[in-house]
């Protein structure tokens, strides 16, 4: 296999930990603009990536118009990915952040998962394993019990990185079918500002300044982090650098203890190591095996 170049490699790294940083800050502002609507949330965060995306498109001078062949892939994709993004902003506005992050951090196991139905890709039993002990270190994230307070918010995030994982799957049928990324990130930002719009519309909440301002911090981090995320993978594949995206996971939990004081549970830390240890086995197994 041939190895990428160890300059480009560090770029990778440091953009895809920037990009985690930006994640978190994104679900942190999503947290603090505080009882204002989900749709309305998700409203202001597609926004802004669909000024970047429709810049980008514009910069290419690309088409708007979508392929005939890849249109029912990219309205899959579209739904999925705005369903993923409702019910993680529902999770953070709910949980401890880290707990938020860690269950939408899910998503490349049920990428994995989504890929052998949909694009007939095969998973030896090692990777089923890894796969059934991520379930498992996610369980002790939910403790699925009807006196946990916040079972819902909880799955309402592992239902999340369910829709991202198989959003994710369409991302990779769409490629395939010769649609740029840049065009598949206009369409979905397009999509979910179309979708979130009559409801902020028709049942607009008045918001502070302050919330306000944090929804637009929410929008810029969102911006910034799908700008440096894009980046990383220029540099190096993903399979050389994806663990490295759970960092999310660390600065999700200081911003939350720093902030607002949260602290998971001893169940909760178990549930990270747990899936963490999972992430990591499943990169090592599958740069040894490619």
């Amino acid at each position: 296999m041939e190895k990428t170049d160890p300059k480009r490699l560090k770029k990778a790294i440091l953009f895809l930990v920037l990009s985690a940083l930006f994640f978190a800050f994104m679900n942190l502002f999503v947290n603090l603009s505080g009882n204002v609507p989900t749709v309305q949330k998700t409203f202001f965060r597609n926004l802004f990536a669909l000024f970047v995306a429709g810049a980008v498109m514009i910069k290419n001078k690309e088409s708007v118009v979508p392929k005939k062949a890849a249109l029912p892939d990219l309205l899959l994709r579209s739904v999925l990915g705005y369903c993923g993004v409702l019910c993680n902003f529902y999770a953070v506005s709910r949980l401890p952040l880290s707990d938020a992050s860690l269950l939408n951090k899910m998503s490349p196991f049920f990428a994995v998962i989504f890929s052998v139905f949909l694009l007939r890709e095969k998973a030896d039993r090692v990777q089923w394993l890894v796969i059934i002990t991520a379930f498992v270190g996610a369980m002790f994230v939910i403790k699925p019990s009807f006196q946990n307070a916040e079972l819902i918010p909880s799955l309402a995030g592992f239902t999340g990185g369910m829709c991202a994982g198989a959003a994710y799957t369409f991302v990779r049928r769409i490629t395939q079918k010769g649609v740029k990324s840049c065009y598949v990130v206009f369409f979905f930002s397009a999509f979910s500002t179309l979708c979130a719009l009559p409801f902020v519309v028709f049942g607009y909440s008045p918001m502070t300044w302050f919330q306000l301002l944090m929804l637009v911090g929410a929008g810029l981090s969102a911006a910034v982090a799908q700008f440096c995320i894009t980046t990383a993978y220029s540099y190096a594949p993903a399979k050389e650098v994806s663990v490295y995206d759970y960092s999310q996971i660390v600065f999700s939990a200081l911003l939350g203890f720093i902030v607002m004081g949260q602290l998971p549970d001893l169940l909760s830390f178990i549930g990270y190591a747990v899936i963490i240890a999972a992430a990591y086995a499943m990169f090592r197994y599958n740069n040894r095996h490619k």
